[in-house]
């Protein structure tokens, strides 16, 4: 990494911390037998693993709870950027936005960024490497097709250790830029990677690959994951936010990730916890609340690739 010194990514205007607020846009897109799968989607709602797995009927409390996201919570999640006049990043399943064009207008209509966050909301972790390609580019297009917009990011989160190789390879193919992936979680910044198959291509053809870090313990899934936020009230996740901020803040120079599900922080009592996290991080100076996108426009700018990027050190 980029060691003792730690690195200051001069965040545009003087800002001391980039938030990148993230909503997992999934509901619509998670196993249903509805769609074919075996059972009703068991990650990641209230009842979680003690709500047991149903094989070969429907369950439609699970469905139900994941219909909440769509139906409610996304909603609810947006009129608080809306409030605030901020633009967030969303990693979006192309089904869930599929099935729900006027959510899909909306993000659109409000500035914020798709990014591609795969066809369904399930693995493939044991896709051969042309099915992985596949992937890749019917997500893609499934996203331009549904909301208007050509992801220029990705988080698939679910694939196959290849899939993050791939997908510059894919980019490449569709002829689309790619800015950045976010399938690291090894830092508080953004930093560069030299792509293998660059390595014989004379170093002003290299593009390297931009990675801007996502995380979990700022996740919002924590509320369904042990160890999680250890109460679903919301105020242990406020206090765990503010703390995150604080810290980055201080050291400056950082990046912040929020990440968000619909189903999840959608609820009324994480939401409210969420807008006192908005109202607190609103009245400091310096902070610059912005989509992916818009970091690693900045970064690229400030932080040209060079090759022999392969750590992220300076």
């Amino acid at each position: 990494g980029f060691g003792e010194g730690s690195h200051d990514c001069k965040w545009p205007n003087g800002a001391r911390i980039a938030i990148s607020f993230i909503l997992n846009y999934e509901e619509g897109g998670e196993r249903n037998i509805a769609d074919g799968d075996e059972y009703s989607e068991p990650y990641l709602w209230e009842k979680g693993t003690s709500g047991g797995i149903k094989t070969g009927a429907r369950y439609l409390n699970a469905e139900q709870d994941f219909e909440y996201g769509s139906r409610i919570g996304c909603w609810r999640i947006m009129r608080l950027f809306k409030e605030l006049g901020w633009q967030i990043t969303i990693y979006a399943i192309a089904q869930a936005m599929e099935r729900n064009p006027k959510f899909a207008k909306a993000c659109i209509r409000e500035g914020h960024e798709i990014a591609a966050h795969g066809l369904r909301w399930l693995e493939f972790w044991d896709y051969s490497l042309e099915d992985d390609k596949k992937y890749i580019k019917d997500t893609c297009l499934a996203l331009k097709a549904a909301t208007g917009e050509m992801p220029v990011g990705f988080y698939f989160g679910r694939g196959t250790p290849q899939t993050h190789a791939l997908a510059p390879i894919v980019f490449k193919e569709m002829d689309t830029p790619l800015l950045y992936s976010s399938e690291c979680y090894n830092d508080d910044v953004p930093y560069w990677i030299d792509l293998p198959w660059e390595a014989e291509l004379p170093e002003a053809q290299r593009e390297g690959m931009l990675l801007v870090p996502y995380n979990y313990d700022c996740n919002d899934g924590k509320f369904h994951m042990a160890p999680g936020f250890m109460t679903s009230a919301g105020q242990t996740y406020e206090s765990y936010l503010k703390s995150t901020f604080d810290m980055l803040y201080r050291e400056g120079g950082k990046m912040m990730n929020v990440p968000m599900h619909s189903r999840i922080l959608g609820k009324p009592g994480r939401a409210e916890a969420l807008r006192n996290f908005l109202k607190y991080v609103s009245e400091k100076e310096g902070v610059w609340v912005t989509t992916r996108r818009d970091i690693a426009k900045h970064y690229r700018a400030t932080f040209p690739y060079k090759p022999g990027s392969r750590a992220g050190g300076a």
